[in-house]
């Protein structure tokens, strides 16, 4: 499965942070945690939820997206493991035996959840090192407010007729993936 620059910083590993912060910090406040951007909020009427909803909701959500794509590759997959902890292994281990291209589209999947998985801990930094998949510089900018990375060197942009370009994280997952397969195929001649 496709990790991040070092052996040890994955999808996993990233929702393993996500989802020990979530329990070794409850909320104590109506504010919640840091995970938000800076700016003017509303008063508070109720009192916040002893937890942070919005780590709950991500970690949910990637949970079923795994499954789901798991299911539908392998219909006979074993039963999911007691943990969410161990959805990705789950999942690896239920499409080994796939062909290339599904598990490639298992490696986008873990690499795009890699992103948001540090994303929602405030980590923007994944995001630098990935290459405009326009002009091939390194140092993309997470946008907050537009949820994507920008581009922002000028002769990109001017190119675009002076527009910075714009990428989902499903397409830097796309373009991160598929440059590791053919860093590898080359490698392997």
């Amino acid at each position: 499965m496709v990790q991040g620059d070092d052996a040890t910083d994955t999808a996993a590993a990233r929702l393993r942070q996500l989802h020990t912060y979530f329990r070794e910090h409850p909320v104590r406040s109506a504010e919640g945690h840091s995970y938000t951007h800076f700016g003017n909020r509303s008063t508070v009427v109720n009192p916040g939820l002893p937890f942070n909803a919005r780590v709950v909701e991500h970690i949910d959500r990637t949970v079923a997206e795994v499954t789901a794509y798991t299911r539908e590759t392998n219909p006979d997959a074993a039963p999911l493991p007691d943990s969410v902890l161990d959805v990705y292994r789950w999942c690896v281990e239920n499409t080994s035996h796939a062909p290339e291209t599904v598990q490639q589209r298992r490696d986008i999947l873990a690499y795009r959840h890699y992103l948001e998985h540090a994303i929602a801990a405030g980590d923007t930094r994944v995001i630098r090192p990935h290459r405009c998949p326009d002009c091939g510089t390194i140092g993309l900018h997470w946008q907050e407010t537009r949820g994507k990375a920008i581009c922002m060197n000028r002769h990109c942009a001017r190119d675009n007729g002076g527009t910075h370009r714009e990428y989902s994280l499903a397409q830097l997952a796309f373009e991160h993936v598929t440059a590791r397969k053919n860093l590898r195929s080359v490698s392997a001649t």
